[in-house]
């Protein structure tokens, strides 16, 4: 029974309904769709600003969709008080003259379920980020040629990573020219980083590993680090409570890139990075500024 609940916990789908419209901060869009190469269709917003430099925004994992993330329906004890609306830095991009591609990973908001009916952490919706950006290099005549910067938060930017090691990858499009990582982040570090007793660890990574058909506590995005190919700037709260600050220095390390690192002294909650880049984007957005 703890298994099931952990596991539920950590890779259940949809647990976050769309909540936030594009129309209310004043941005022309259309509802689009496409397709992965395991055949999974993508739902989500293009904001066409009828530019040639586009922004492909990957969410976090399992407690958000493209539009952020809501408390509404995640039960008594919340990560965060508050809505986080990404369309506050979409609206910023937008304004600064970049179309922004808004999309559900598969098995989050209005996507189709994956091939593997669970939230993987990265591995499967790497398929997705690659996806998205052949959507717009490949699937929109107005994009041709267009220059493409990837937001990618959390589990977005664990996605994006692994997307460096697949073959016919995200290295593959000679498009993408930067990267904004947002605190990425490994199941392992999070579940200690957590607090969670050992034996709860165990009980629900049996379940998961039968889920996902592989053990998350052994699945690392760290060897496709140095197949980056763009300038990557990698952003973190220093005073974040749960992951390992360690494990981001390695990931900032192991880029053989042009890079930067970004340390935020904000609130001690991993939420709050989320909160910042749609409060703060214009001290984020500099590294597109300089790379799209």
């Amino acid at each position: 029974m703890f298994g099931k609940m952990i596991s539920n916990m950590m890779v259940k789908p949809f647990q976050s309904p769309l909540f936030d419209d594009p129309k209310e901060y004043g941005l022309t869009y259309e509802n689009v769709e496409f397709e992965t190469k395991d055949g999974v269709v993508l739902r989500g917003w293009l904001i066409n600003s009828g530019t040639e430099k586009v922004i492909v925004q990957s969410h976090f994992g399992v407690q958000c969709n493209r539009a952020g993330y809501c408390p509404k329906g995640k039960g008594l004890i919340k990560p965060w008080k508050k809505n986080i609306s990404f369309l506050r830095q979409a609206k910023y991009l937008a304004d600064r003259g970049y179309s922004v591609l808004m999309y559900d990973f598969r098995s989050h908001g209005e996507s189709d379920i994956g091939t593997i009916p669970w939230v993987s952490w990265g591995p499967e919706e790497a398929k997705d980020v690659v996806a998205a950006v052949d959507y717009i290099a490949n699937g929109r005549e107005e994009f041709k040629g267009c220059r493409i910067g990837l937001l990618s938060i959390c589990m977005g930017a664990g996605a994006s990573t692994y997307a460096y090691g697949l073959p016919d990858g995200l290295a593959s499009f000679s498009n993408v020219k930067a990267m904004i990582a947002i605190q990425p982040l490994l199941y392992k570090f999070f579940v200690d980083a957590f607090g969670m007793p050992a034996f709860l660890q165990r009980s629900g990574s049996k379940v998961t590993t039968e889920r996902l058909g592989f053990d998350l506590n052994d699945k690392s995005f760290m060897p496709d680090v140095e197949g980056i190919t763009v300038p990557t700037l990698v952003v973190q709260n220093k005073n974040d409570p749960w992951t390992d600050l360690d494990m981001v220095n390695e990931y900032y390390e192991r880029l053989t890139v042009e890079k930067g690192m970004m340390w935020l002294d904000i609130e001690k909650n991993r939420f709050a990075a989320y909160d910042y880049v749609g409060r703060e984007p214009e001290k984020l957005m500099k590294w597109f500024d300089l790379h799209v």
